[in-house]
């Protein structure tokens, strides 16, 4: 049997920490712990954020793989016969369908598609068929039942049309084979049912998913053979008006309504047997599109979110397998508290003010192993904005009890009180590089202010956007991000605006409406948010990751994008926390080994 160097090319080394660049492979004694480690690199499933259709609409019908798609009809929020195709980067306008309508069954690929059935405006339901050649439609035979909220599977000239909805109150379990001519009708669904989802390769092999049989959201499951439908294990949750892709034995399910009219965001994977939840769609949203070729590669296409007939144009393609950023344990705080700032880098943070009982004025300082005690700040204040680093740092505003202006600045040993901000407040968002060059926007009592700090004093600048408070602040003086809040109505929000050095502009909402989480980042393109959920801001979209092992707010944030640190808050239970987690983005997690076998 070969040695461990023979294999890897060095011996097992001795490290007082963990070596900053590891070997692919290798194993190391962590000297200090006195454990043998390794590492590993996170791998899972999940949605990103493609580029938007040109016109949103939801009831929307596709066809094609995951790089070249097909998406056509719909509502925006009246019919529309627009369709549009996809190169796996960005959609074209096309030749539009013959008959607007939408929630029809479409089937087919890029270049070879069949759209059927649907509604039309005013609330007309129809049985029409139409064929793509890669150009334009062309009418063909018409189904044999006109209906809309059907499912549907398989290619241009091998097809099945499923389930479906005939107002006021009819729904269907009618199926229909297409052989390239004309339906036939074949064995019905084993249940009745609307707004389902469906997939599958041709007219013989297909799934049924979800659904809604005029009573109950279902997360019934029915396979066919080519001549009958089986029940076959159901979704772990009901939905309706959800999208499928793939095939009978590789499938994907996403998206949809649960009862109540939550949009879904929830994913489900099928191997043949059963269903399992993989990652959530970054736009929870119904009445969307989907196609893809297996559980492996999809897309999500479309769709509405609450509001009424809100429709979306929102694109994102499922990759499996992929390098997933991580969190993972770090040392814990000295002290419990929510509503304090943070400073630094994942390995050289501060940890300052917050609240206990009261407003407090702790320090802490971390090594990116542990955190000591500092001098404390002069005032005692919670909900207060930090900027800067570990030895150059900025505190500022505040909570202690009412708004307070104060800023101190910080040389690495003390804090030292410097000229105070011209409107107090707190629940404000920050952004800064160190003592000398700060943010500070947003904030309660309500407002959009915006103050720039030049080391000696507080200026006001252009207000942002959106009055808020509640938000969250990342980036320096001249390039940060202002995102999340909460209105005067303390409705929770997703806005995100863009700091260029002179004025702030609108741009592409968080995914999840946030409060008070944390955040991390060192510029307006590059910015991590933290929380209860974890999003990625790449300079134009937000994008779902990993969540934080504890999920909580009110908590402190430092470091960047893809190396942040996350410390203290409130968890679920609801209680004040120690807890500390560090954020890799590159996926890449220390294991220790626990047995010889490992």
């Amino acid at each position: 049997m070969a040695s461990y160097k023979q294999l890897v090319g060095t011996r097992v080394q001795n490290f007082t920490n963990d070596p900053d660049n590891p070997i692919t492979g290798q194993v190391w004694y962590n000297v200090t712990a006195a454990e043998f480690r390794y590492q590993e690199q996170v791998v899972g499933n999940a949605w990103a954020t493609a580029n938007a259709m040109n016109t949103a609409r939801f009831g929307v019908a596709s066809a094609g793989t995951q790089a070249t798609a097909l998406a056509f009809g719909g509502a925006d929020p009246i019919e529309t016969a627009v369709t549009e195709s996809y190169n796996g980067t960005s959609w074209t306008e096309v030749n539009d369908l013959n008959t607007a309508r939408r929630n029809l069954g479409g089937a087919g690929t890029q270049t070879l598609a069949l759209g059927f059935g649907g509604r039309t405006d005013p609330s007309t339901f129809v049985a029409n068929t139409e064929s793509w050649n890669g150009t334009s439609w062309t009418e063909v035979n018409d189904l044999n039942t006109a209906r809309w909220l059907l499912a549907s599977a398989g290619t241009q000239t091998s097809a099945l049309a499923f389930g479906g909805l005939l107002p006021p109150s009819t729904n269907y379990a009618n199926t229909e084979s297409w052989n390239g001519t004309s339906w036939t009708e074949v064995n019905d669904l084993n249940q009745t049912k609307s707004s389902l989802a469906g997939c599958g390769a041709d007219n013989t092999s297909a799934l049924s998913i979800g659904g809604d049989d005029g009573t109950n959201t279902l997360a019934d499951t029915e396979s066919w053979n080519g001549t009958s439908w089986t029940d076959v294990a159901d979704l772990n949750s009901v939905v309706r008006q959800n999208a499928g892709a793939g095939t009978q034995t590789s499938a994907l399910a996403f998206g949809g309504e649960n009862p109540g009219a939550v949009n879904a965001t929830q994913t489900e994977s099928w191997n043949g047997s059963i269903w399992t939840i993989s990652g959530n769609l970054n736009v929870g949203r119904n009445q969307i599109g989907g196609t893809g070729a297996n559980n492996t590669s999809a897309l999500a296409i479309g769709g509405t979110q609450p509001g009424g007939l809100n429709a979306v144009g929102a694109t994102e393609e499922w990759n499996a397998g992929i390098n997933l950023g991580a969190w993972y344990t770090g040392g814990n705080m000295n002290t419990a508290r929510r509503l304090l700032a943070g400073a630094g880098t994942q390995t050289a943070a501060l940890g300052f003010g917050g609240f206990v009982a009261a407003a407090v004025a702790n320090t802490e300082s971390y090594n990116g192993t542990a955190w000591a005690e500092v001098n404390d700040l002069n005032t005692a204040r919670n909900n207060l904005g930090g900027a800067g680093t570990q030895t150059s740092a900025l505190a500022f505003g505040g909570n202690n009890p009412g708004a307070v202006g104060n800023t101190e600045s910080w040389n690495g040993s003390t804090w030292t009180e410097v000229n105070d901000l011209n409107a107090a407040r707190y629940w404000a968002g920050a952004a800064g590089a160190d003592n000398t060059s700060a943010l500070y926007f947003g904030g309660f009592p309500l407002t959009g202010a915006t103050e720039s700090w030049n080391g000696t004093s507080w200026t006001e600048v252009n207000d942002l956007n959106d009055d808020r408070r509640q938000l969250m602040g990342a980036g320096i003086q001249t390039s940060a991000l202002a995102f999340g809040g909460e209105d005067p109505g303390a409705a929770q929000k997703t806005e995100t605006e863009s700091w260029d050095g002179t004025s702030w502009t609108e741009v592409n909402d968080l995914n999840n409406a946030a409060t008070v989480t944390m955040a991390a980042g060192d510029s307006n393109t590059a910015v991590l948010s933290f929380g209860q959920n974890t999003e990625s801001w790449n300079g134009t979209n937000w994008t779902n990751e990993n969540d934080l092992n504890v999920s909580r707010g009110e908590g402190g944030g430092a470091g960047t994008q893809t190396a942040a640190l996350a410390f203290g808050g409130t968890d679920p239970s609801p209680a004040l926390t120690t807890a500390t987690e560090e954020w890799n983005g590159t996926g890449f997690l220390t294991r220790t080994i626990t047995s010889t076998t490992e």
